[in-house]
């Protein structure tokens, strides 16, 4: 690649210079690759300068410019044309503008030149382009040279450019930028000229790229120049367009589109026209329209406002919105309009609509539907056209739904809008008023529609009109005509899902009018089709109940059921046509009953299999067949049809159920049908009306939807086996049968007249194009290039082609793809069994449908059949398709060849494992040679559908049938492409080597690879756009396919891509017409932009080192970036997204984020995503970065994507990524973003409205004004209230309460903090903003929407927990919350109104809760309503009254009613656990605690029997006499499992907060003697009178069986979470108490489960939950029975019980807690897993002390072990060095208090002195250790170790002989110690402890005799060491002490003896120490007075003297000393010993 001299930078200096010498060396493929990089430099080079650089570069960059358009070679191409424009336009639309005239006079000389070479006209082509863009940056500076500059250009289009499309489509471009650029400025002759030159091309030239700039010209002069805004030249126009849009290419018919509208836009006027008759008259209107408008000096106003234009006398154009829809809407209905035109003219209205904004529509939406529904769904050039009635419902629900309800409207909008559709349209119907004619049938599809995309997109705010709305469907439901009710009852189904409450009503309604109907059927006043239609209601309402079932009744389901039982059963008592009535309303019922699930419907299984065993019997013989007449054969047809119905129901949702036997039950029956539709006659159509079972439907029909269904039913069975029934299924005439239906040349449905005579005289250009909704028995499974997938298929990355284009346009140009048009009617079953969410993928006609059903059939069933059988059904297949039939009737050939590409692909699907199906095989060689065969003929077809589809099906056939196949396959193409030259069949062989790279993966294909890229490479430069661009297509597929093999032709391959995007062959603007014509629609730089990107892929992180690769393809995208498409749009973006994650370093980050934000707010969805989506992965890694380096606003930007797609799930996980990045560093701002998501607008797209259009009043949402409020008050933060700014229209519900979610998952995180940190800064900052937050709960929990009050509830519960007993800074007596209480009793009061809903009222009682218990309040009076509301609420429902409400809430269904009441009961329960703590509490809860105990008690019992009874429902139909909630028990078992699990815990630990307590009365519930009143005990008694023995309370294993199993959980099932299982596990600990659980905990089975649990619990948990479980195996050791036992007998009748393996358990698992905490209990095996903190410290403590409360209650027969362990466990602790600072200290007192139990009954036994002697021996041991300070805590191990063995000495004196070497031995250790300076004062302590012990047996005393020489010489002789001088004080003061433990006179006088002396001496030799010793000595006098006279008695003089000496010296100091050193001597064990 070839790079510039200079290198561009942003700085003024640098510029890019051409250096023609080196260009001109270079070989010529490189020239065009140097030029291209040159031209970006220097366009880039452009972009980057400022005003005055622009001005400072402006002569140098001209000068480079021209040096390039005037090149000889290469020659400019397009891609360098667009880089030359765009710097001109950058230096002339910045810089200042003097060489402007020079440079246009330069280009004009060129264009102007007489040169035709093709140098010429190259130079020619950039002159033009450059031309036009000059103009367009900086026009107005050149208004003078513009009227040359225009006549120039079109007189080339006549002259030079006739023979070069790409020119004149050029030149045309560049016209109409000059009049963009000029504007008003134009001269009107030149605008004229150009004006007739537009219109002439944009309809009569052949090239679709000169059409569309032609119209791109007309389109500029309507919108910027005045002289055409009259009515001759807009009929002018109009004609014009009207010819263009007829166009088959949808670029050429977006053109037209765009120019029309601009001129209706301009001239929109909201002043009607004078006459307002002309109206009704549609012929004239147009003509009178025009002359009317003499409009007094209002035409000026209609322009834009700052018109310099003077006025016209020519006759103004002025439109109302309803003459605006007219023009379109008269050629729309226009017979001879094509579909083509149809679809242009949709695109008319779509623009036009957007032109007029958002205000204009939704204030005149009602003119607008009207219009929609009146002037073209019931125009009768429409409605009498089956095609054309579907195609155009479906435009104008495109526009309606799409473009104006969810683009336009907002929410106001929206909701005005359904108030419309229901009050103006629906309420007519039947009509009631005599001036308000009943609207037609058309008008109701289209109305209904509309409601039922406005009911999804509003969801619940559609509340506010709902009594109306549910009135006027009930009613149109009743409409004679079919298409209407089916229509109804989607609308009625769409509704009840947005407002759940209805529910219960609309099915009660509509369960009683179908009852009055069938009632009416055989009299005078019946209707059978009204029965239908309320069926079809009833059904679909049905269908919504799995997914609310707070709404749904069981009652209702059971009702419906035994009535259509019933009707099936009484129907053959009826006359024919009653009796088919009221087969298909019982069919459609028990359809709607089966989207109930298998929970319902395995109770009546048997039941229905003998239903539809009944309706679809084995076929009596032919002859009996053959008597019959059409009537009966259509009535036994249609009742097969109805039951097939309800089995493809039972299948889609109940899967569950098919055991073996139910599925060969099916397959029998479905075989029976088969076999009816084979005996029925031939000719299946009559014309005796009397005959027809309904006069619309022949035989025919009825045998088609028979088909289908059976076909549908079969594909569902076949794909949902169980393992082993296939056989079952595929020895019938499976594939024969559908074969025949979508191959046989002769059994396909005649084609109507039209179309036969349109294919006869060959109008048709493809069966694509046919229009008739049947196009010759194709499969409506091929949409273009998009392929719907099989039932089961695994998701692909995209289920649409990359060539598909998205939005409402493309939706739009996409109906024109496939001649069969689908709509709702055509199948009412999809009502509850939808393919998809997408609402316009509806079922298409039932004859298309049999296709694709066969088709799906024979995909899945062939790959299982035998190789046999697979060859001769392909044979078939072949021999069908050679048929001489075909030979006349070549469009069914293409429709048969469509149809099975299909299905060979689908049977390969199958067979290479890419659905759920199970996969066969297809490898047989005959099998694969006919498959081979047949796909080679449809490769090379000019159908590319077709080439698409075999291309796929090859690369699936290799794939599946390994190497061999693989390389004859890829020979046989490479062969083919070099003798075939014809296109098709190059570019099918290029679309089949591709998808067998593809398929196979790198590995298996890199054999083939060079081979397959070599043809790719040579056929991508193929001039042929066709062969081109499915070349460059394939390419792309190999590179992403072949990953790292690749790499090695990289660079080549992006040279040539480079060179090909370079180069003016491959793209729209070439010389040649065909190849323009076949590039515009599909962009051969879309798909060099996907090769771009695999590159990319393959390379991956090797970008970063490659830096020429690197370069050329930021080049490259950098280009991409600037084309027009959408297509290279979202390609660019996909490359951008993948470098910036393989080499973000050499990324402009900044840039890139402000490109992803501009793309964000593209109005192309499909662009929008993608940039959303390079956002979310820039943004995952640091969100505040992304904002920081985007421009302001993206923010917003972000939160209006949402608005405008409010599931937009990438932008909410962009959100949430965001809020958990950031959110507690950055809490504030977080408050204020989701404080100002309630409150912002919605951002308007501002259009330019004509000044006369009044604004209508700002109006918010009704119940919103607290929200309003706010919004006006705050004025939205984060918006600067620009121009953009102009709606008060708060942002969607969705989105207000996503931004609730945000808060309430802020709160959380925070609340999670706070329980680590109380002072965390984000704590304190939500606590400065909690006013906001609360403000915000507030204005959410009024709100006019049910979920934003439920989240508004939740945010104020959070904040009671978090913030409720925080006192108020500033007022500190008073706590935060105490001011906001009015707020929160008033967020509370809208949850108990009437328009509220079970969950809100839940939320409720929860908050009530949490604020009584929080004790803001903590006055009983003062509570008020809140308190008033529990009371009320626990009364309504303690008594289990069938209609329990709560406030104004009624009319509940069971299931809410036991959501509410466990709410309740769980909100006492909360008080009740939060009594214990306040106190104040006990008083709300005196009055009714005695009621709840049991209330609580019988809920556990019925969350028990829900959990753990077998499923009632599999007993089968023996249960169902019981009552209903016990027979449908399984269908709500997990509704109701979900309340219970949320509230259960709170009742178990109110309860064991009771026995807490020690309640007298909660023992009394416990053992079930309360009185439970009637009605509460559950619904099978049984439970009452089990009798558990006598010992635990009768509830206690209810209790202990939920706990457990809640711990233990099942695999899979709702086990508890970490918070809950240390909740669980205290309320366990209260439960296990001997006077709730007796004796019973210590059975053999539930004891060894529970402890495997304990085990496994203790092993994976953390800290708290360890410690509980410590404290129960304690509580559980002391209450043991033998522990009882063994302290009640004496010690020679114990025996070993078998229950003391139990004992062992319990201490075991105390000891595996200890374990895990001290590393060296476990001998090395494992790590240990908590580091020492204060947590694990008290963990450690408890455990100890809890095996030593073991200890004590242990049988004596086994203590001795367990006191060894313990030992072992203490002497461990001891050693191990992290445990010194904090264990040690916390464990001498627990080993102190052990150490004297074991040894203070009475004499301790030989054991346990040996036990403590090795105890000692040890400890000696670690001492030693620690002297050798080997580790870190050496030392305070040293210290530890002494004080711990003096503990131990001085607690079991009585375990030690007086003459143990042991003791002696410590005693010298402890004297060294004593002298060094480390530990000398740890040691003098010990020294005093054991010095001072009481002198009760020989061995204190010898342990005194052995300790007192040594004191009294480390007195007597100080040795040198420093810092012993307070061990010495320390030992002087024990000596003191130590007399008066002696007993006898004469010891004490001894020891004076002994002391004294050793005080002088040390006096003596420590002067110092003199006043210390004189305070001692006085000590020792006051003590033994006779003593101390006696030996100062017989000291000598000198000695004497000295004493004196020493007692005056101390006197000043004495009394102090005294004072200091009072009190007992005792074992003083401090815990900073000597540290």
């Amino acid at each position: 690649m070839a790079t510039p001299e200079a290198e561009p930078t942003n700085g003024v200096a640098s510029n890019p210079e051409l250096d023609i010498k080196k260009l001109h060396a270079l070989p010529s493929e490189q020239q065009e690759l140097y030029l291209l990089t040159f031209s970006s430099d220097l366009a880039r080079h452009v972009a980057s300068l400022d005003a005055d650089g622009a001005t400072a570069h402006q002569f140098y960059v001209k000068k480079q410019l021209f040096q390039i358009i005037n090149l000889a070679s290469p020659p400019p191409t397009r891609v360098i044309r667009n880089n030359l424009g765009q710097a001109f336009a950058g230096i002339f639309g910045k810089g200042d503008r003097k060489l402007l005239f020079e440079s246009i006079n330069e280009l004009l000389g060129i264009l102007n030149a007489a040169v035709k070479t093709d140098k010429g006209i190259r130079a020619k082509h950039a002159a033009a382009h450059c031309l036009g863009l000059i103009f367009e940056a900086a026009g107005d500076s050149a208004i003078g040279l513009s009227p040359l500059a225009s006549t120039s250009l079109l007189k080339l289009v006549k002259s030079t450019a006739q023979s070069h499309t790409g020119l004149r489509a050029t030149l045309l471009k560049a016209a109409g930028r000059v009049f963009k650029g000029v504007g008003r400025s134009a001269e009107e002759q030149v605008a004229r000229d150009a004006w007739r030159q537009g219109r002439a091309l944009s309809s009569s030239d052949k090239s679709y790229l000169v059409q569309t700039n032609a119209c791109y010209l007309l389109e500029q002069l309507v919108r910027h120049t005045s002289y055409f805004d009259n009515s001759t030249d807009f009929d002018k126009l109009q004609n014009a367009i009207w010819k263009t849009i007829e166009s088959g290419s949808a670029s050429v018919r977006n053109a037209a589109a765009s120019c029309l509208s601009a001129a209706l836009v301009k001239n929109y006027s909201e002043m009607a026209p004078a006459e307002i008759s002309l109206l009704t008259r549609s012929k004239t209107m147009k003509k009178k329209n025009k002359k009317n408008t003499d409009v007094d000096g209002d035409e000026d106003v209609i322009e834009r406002p700052d018109s310099p234009a003077p006025k016209k006398s020519a006759i103004q154009l002025s439109f109302t919105i309803l003459t605006l829809l007219k023009v379109l809407s008269t050629q729309y209905c226009r017979p001879a309009t094509g579909n083509r035109a149809r679809a242009g003219v949709a695109l008319c209205y779509m623009k036009s609509l957007r032109g007029l904004g958002e205000q204009v529509v939704e204030t005149k939406y009602a003119d607008i539907a009207r219009h929609f529904f009146v002037d073209l769904l019931s125009s009768p050039a429409i409605a009498q056209h089956r095609h054309r009635t579907l195609s155009t419902r479906r435009y104008v629900g495109i526009i309606l739904e799409n473009v104006i309800g969810r683009e336009m409207l907002g929410e106001a909008g929206q909701l005005g809008a359904a108030r419309f559709l229901v009050n103006d349209i629906l309420k007519d119907y039947p009509q009631a008023l005599k001036e308000r004619p009943e609207p037609s049938k058309q008008t109701l599809i289209g109305a209904l529609s509309t409601l039922s995309a406005l009911c999804s997109t509003l969801g619940s705010v559609t509340n506010v009109n709902a009594d109306a709305a549910r009135d006027a469907l009930l009613q149109v439901l009743q409409h004679p005509s079919y298409t209407v009710q089916v229509y109804a009852s989607s609308c009625l189904r769409a509704f009840v899902l947005a407002c759940p409450l209805q529910l219960l009503p609309s099915v009660t309604i509509c369960m009683n009018s179908v009852n009055r109907e069938l009632g009416l059927l055989g009299g005078p006043r019946q209707s059978p089709r009204r029965c239908v239609g309320l069926a079809n209601g009833l059904s679909a309402v049905l269908s919504t109940s799995t997914s609310q079932p707070l709404h749904g009744s069981v009652d209702v389901n059971s009702r419906v059921l035994s009535q259509a039982t019933s009707l099936l059963k009484s129907s053959s008592n009826s006359d024919l046509r009653i009796s088919s009535t009221q087969i298909q309303v019982a069919w459609i019922l028990i359809g709607g009953l089966m989207t109930l699930g298998p929970n319902f419907v395995k109770i009546h299984l048997s039941q229905l299999l003998l239903l539809w065993k009944n309706a679809l019997p084995k076929p009596l013989n032919k002859d009996n067949m053959v008597q019959r007449n059409v009537l009966e054969l259509s009535f036994l047809a249609h009742v097969r049809e109805c039951a097939l119905g309800s089995v493809l129901t039972f299948l889609e949702f109940n899967s569950r159920l098919l055991t073996l036997d139910v599925t060969k039950r099916l397959a029998a029956m479905l075989q029976n049908t088969t076999m009816f539709l084979n005996t029925l006659p031939s000719k299946k159509t009559t014309d005796d009306v009397s005959q027809r079972l309904s006069p619309a439907l022949q035989l025919h029909d009825f045998d088609l939807m028979v088909r289908r269904r059976v076909l549908q039913c079969y594909t569902k069975l076949v794909d949902l086996s169980p393992a082993g029934s296939s056989e079952v299924l595929l020895q019938t005439n499976l594939l024969p049968f559908a074969v025949a239906a979508f191959a046989d040349p002769d059994s396909y449905a005649p084609s109507s007249l039209s179309t036969t005579i349109a294919s006869a005289t060959g109008n048709i250009e493809s069966i694509w194009d046919v229009a008739d909704n049947y196009g010759f028995g194709v499969t409506g499974l091929v949409k273009g290039f998009d392929i719907e997938p099989l039932p089961g298929e695994h998701e692909s990355e995209s289920r649409h082609h990359w060539v598909t284009r998205h939005g409402p346009e493309a939706m739009i140009d996409c109906t024109l793809l496939s001649p069969v048009c689908s709509a709702r009617e055509h199948d009412s079953i999809a009502l509850y069994v939808r393919k998809s969410t997408d609402a316009f993928d509806l079922p298409d006609p039932p004859a298309t449908e049999v296709v694709n059903s066969a088709l799906q059939l024979f995909a899945i069933c062939l790959p299982l059949q035998t190789p046999k059988i697979q060859e001769s059904i392909l044979e078939q297949i072949t021999s069908f398709l050679s048929a001489n039939i075909l030979q006349r009737d070549i469009h069914r050939k293409s429709a048969m060849m469509v149809n099975i590409a299909y299905a060979l692909l689908g049977a390969l699907k199958v067979a290479v494992k890419e659905t759920r199906s199970s996969p066969g095989d297809l490898k047989g060689s005959a099998v694969e040679k006919v498959i081979q065969e047949l796909l080679h003929v449809f490769i090379i077809l000019p159908d590319p559908y077709v080439r698409h589809i075999a291309g796929e099906a090859l690369g699936r056939l290799c794939s599946s049938s390994g190497n061999a196949l693989t390389t004859t396959e890829v020979n046989y193409l490479v062969d083919q492409i070099v003798v075939n030259r014809e296109p098709n069949a190059r570019s099918g062989y290029a679309v089949a080597l591709g998808c067998i790279h593809s398929q196979l993966g790198g590995m298996a294909a890199g054999y083939h690879l060079k081979n397959i890229l070599g043809i790719l490479m040579s056929l991508s430069n193929d001039p042929h756009p066709v062969v081109h661009l499915w070349a460059l297509d394939s390419l792309s597929k190999v590179a992403d396919s072949a990953g790292l093999t690749f790499s090695s032709y990289v660079t080549s391959t992006l040279g040539m891509l480079a060179q090909l995007y370079a180069s003016d062959s491959h793209n729209d603007e070439s010389a040649s017409l065909a190849s323009s014509n076949l590039e515009i629609d599909l962009p051969t730089p879309a798909v060099i932009a996907r090769c771009i990107d695999s590159t990319i892929n393959v390379l991956g992180p090797d970008l970063q080192d490659m830096g020429k690769a690197r370069d050329l393809i930021m080049t490259l995208i950098g280009l991409f970036q600037t084309e027009s498409d959408a297509l290279i749009a979202v390609e660019s973006l996909r490359c951008q997204e993948h470098l910036s994650l393989y080499a973000p370093g050499h990324m402009d980050f900044s840039a890139y984020v402000k490109q992803l934000q501009h793309s964000a707010a593209s109005s192309s969805t499909q662009i929008r995503d993608m940039a959303v989506d390079g956002l979310h992965n820039l943004m995952r890694r640091n969100t505040d970065e992304v904002i920081r380096s985007g421009d302001a606003g993206l923010e917003d930007q972000l939160w209006h994507v949402l608005d405008n797609d409010p599931d937009h799930e990438v932008v909410r996980n962009i959100i949430r990524n965001w809020l958990h990045q950031t959110g507690l560093t950055d809490t504030s701002a977080w408050v204020q973003r989701c404080h100002s998501v309630l409150t912002k607008t919605k951002r308007i797209v501002e259009v330019e409205v004509q000044p006369d259009a009044k604004p209508k009043a700002s109006q918010t949402e009704l119940q919103d004004e607290e929200v309003a409020g706010f919004a006006a008050a705050a004025n939205a933060p984060g918006d600067d209230g620009s121009s953009t700014q102009s709606s008060q229209e708060l942002l969607k519900w969705q989105v207000r309460t996503f931004g609730m979610d945000c808060l309430s998952e802020l709160i959380a995180m925070v609340t999670k903090e706070a329980t680590f940190r109380d002072e965390a800064p984000c704590v304190l900052a939500l606590q400065k903003r909690v006013a906001d937050v609360v403000r915000i709960a507030f204005s959410a929990s009024t709100a006019g929407v049910v979920q934003l009050r439920i989240r508004g509830l939740k945010i104020i519960d959070q904040v009671l927990k978090l913030f409720g007993k925080t006192p108020d800074p500033d007022f500190p007596e008073a706590t935060l919350l105490e001011q906001y209480q009015a707020q929160i009793g008033s967020a509370l009061t809208p949850a108990f109104s009437a328009d509220s809903s079970p969950e809100l009222a839940a939320e409720a009682v929860n908050v009530c809760a949490t604020f009584i218990a929080t004790g803001i309040v903590t006055d009983v009076d003062r509570m008020g309503r809140i308190l008033k509301l529990l009371v009320s609420a626990l009364e309504n429902f303690s008594s289990e009254s069938e209609s329990a409400a709560i406030g104004d809430l009624k009319g509940l269904s069971s299931n809410a009613q036991v959501m509410v009441k466990m709410s309740v009961f769980s909100a006492w329960a909360e008080l009740q656990i939060a009594s214990s703590e306040q106190s104040y509490l006990v008083d709300v809860l005196k009055p009714h605690i005695a009621q709840l105990t049991p209330l609580w008690l019988s809920s556990l019992r019925e969350y028990a029997r829900l959990r753990f009874e077998p499923d009632i429902s599999s007993m089968g139909s023996a249960s169902l006499s019981g009552s209903l909630d016990t027979i449908y028990a399984a269908l709500n078992r997990e509704t109701l499992l979900k309340f219970y699990q949320e509230s259960w815990l709170n009742l178990v630990d109110a309860i064991a907060s009771l026995i807490d307590e020690d309640s007298e009365f909660v023992f009394d519930a416990l053992d079930g003697k309360t009185e439970f009143s009637e009605q509460t005990a559950p619904p099978n008694g049984k439970l009452d009178h089990i009798n558990y023995r006598d010992e635990p309370v009768a509830f206690f294993f209810v209790l202990f069986g939920l706990a457990f199993e809640a711990l233990a959980g099942r695999p899979g099932d709702l086990q508890a979470s970490k918070e809950q299982i240390l909740e669980i596990l205290q309320a366990l600990k209260k439960i296990l108490r001997p006077a709730v659980s007796g004796h019973a905990i210590y059975q053999e089975v539930v004891f060894s489960e529970t402890m495997d649990m304990l085990d496994r619990l203790v092993l994976t948990e953390g800290l708290q939950v360890q410690t509980v479980i410590v404290q129960i195996a304690r509580n559980l050791c002391l209450g043991h029975p033998s522990a009882k036992r063994s302290q009640s007998l004496s010690a020679g009748d114990e025996h070993l019980s078998d229950d003391i393996d139990q004992l062992f358990e319990l201490t075991r698992i105390m000891v595996l807690v200890l374990t895990g905490l001290v590393p060296s209990l476990d001998d090395g095996k494992s790590a240990v897993r908590h580091e020492l903190n204060e947590e694990a410290v008290a963990l450690l403590t408890t455990a100890l002390s809890a095996l030593v409360d073991a200890a004590q209650v242990f049988p004596s027969i086994i203590k001795t072990d367990l006191h060894a362990c313990i030992l072992h466990i203490f002497a461990n602790i001891l050693g191990t060095g992290s445990c010194q600072a904090t264990v040690v200290p916390q464990a001498l007192p627990i080993l102190k208090r052990f150490v004297t139990s074991i040894t203070q009954k009475a004499e301790p036994g030989l054991d346990t002195s040996t036990q403590l002697r090795a105890t000692l021996t040890r400890f000696l041991q670690i001492l030693k250790h620690a002297q050798n300070r080997e580790f870190d805590a050496a030392l305070a191990c040293e210290k530890n170790t002494i004080l711990t063995a003096t503990i131990l000495l001085s607690s079991a004196a009585s375990a030690f002989t007086p003459d143990d070497p042991l003791v002696k031995r410590f005693i010298e250790e402890l004297f060294d110690c004593l002298g060094t300076r480390t530990t000398s004062k740890v040691a003098a302590g010990c020294c005093r402890s054991l010095l001072l012990l009481p002198k009760k047996s020989p061995f204190e005393t010898s342990l005194a005799v052995q300790l007192l020489p040594q004191i009294v010489s480390f007195l007597a002789n100080p040795s040198d060491v420093e810092g012993l001088e307070e061990s010495r004080s320390t030992l002087a003061h024990t000596l003191v002490a130590f007399l008066s433990t002696l007993q006898q006179p004469q010891q004490q006088l001894v020891a004076c003896k002994i002391i004294i002396p050793a005080l002088l001496a040390r006096a003596r030799k420590e002067p110092k120490a003199s006043a210390e010793t004189a305070a001692r000595l006085l000590e020792i006098a006051g003590a033994d007075q006779a003593g101390f006279r006696s030996v100062v008695g017989g000291l000598d003089a000198d000695e004497r003297g000295f004493m004196e000496g020493v007692l005056r010296s101390g006197q000043g100091t004495v009394r102090r000393v005294e004072r200091e050193d009072s009190g007992e001597p005792t074992i003083a064990l401090k815990m900073d010993f000597g540290v």
